[in-house]
């Protein structure tokens, strides 16, 4: 068996848990953009998973957003007013690196759908389920691996709700 990369190993453990068979592929070059790992892969950009980590609140008057995790087809812009309401909220903002990686465990750019540190509520674009296969992030920036939508959806326990800008 390869060796894997700390992330990426816990990301295969986390699968596994849930039975799914996460076989990832690195690129080392990694992919800045949804473009770019699409290209790499050889695959359609829509069938890129955007793992997108957001602060939603209800107003002012509230202590800390609440984080929540939003996959989002390469394809497509996140509407954050929609995933705002699908969160119970009314607003929300992305937030920083750190935060990201305090609340998940893993970089922007590597989270993956399942294996994070604290338990998120995750919102799912329904644009990915259309494909037979989309790639997610496997822990770090290089590493992805397929997955069919129905089961990523199914393993992170998502909300599968329109959150596409139009």
């Amino acid at each position: 068996m390869a060796e894997f990369h700390r992330n990426v190993a816990k990301v295969i453990d986390a699968g596994r848990a849930l039975g799914v068979d996460v076989v990832p592929r690195s690129y080392p070059q990694g992919a800045k953009t949804a473009r770019d790992a699409a290209d790499a892969i050889g695959v359609e950009v829509g069938q890129i998973v955007k793992s997108l980590i957001f602060g939603v609140a209800g107003d002012a008057s509230e202590g800390e957003p609440e984080l929540v995790l939003a996959y989002v087809s390469g394809s497509n812009q996140l509407d954050e007013s929609k995933l705002a309401s699908a969160a119970g909220g009314r607003k929300c903002r992305r937030v920083d690196a750190d935060t990201v990686r305090a609340a998940t465990g893993f970089p922007i750019g590597g989270v993956p759908p399942f294996g994070h540190d604290t338990p998120l509520q995750i919102f799912i674009d329904p644009d990915l389920l259309q494909y037979d296969e989309v790639w997610a992030a496997a822990g770090t920036w290089n590493d992805v691996f397929p997955i069919d939508p129905a089961r990523l959806a199914e393993a992170s326990g998502g909300t599968v709700t329109d959150l596409r800008r139009t």
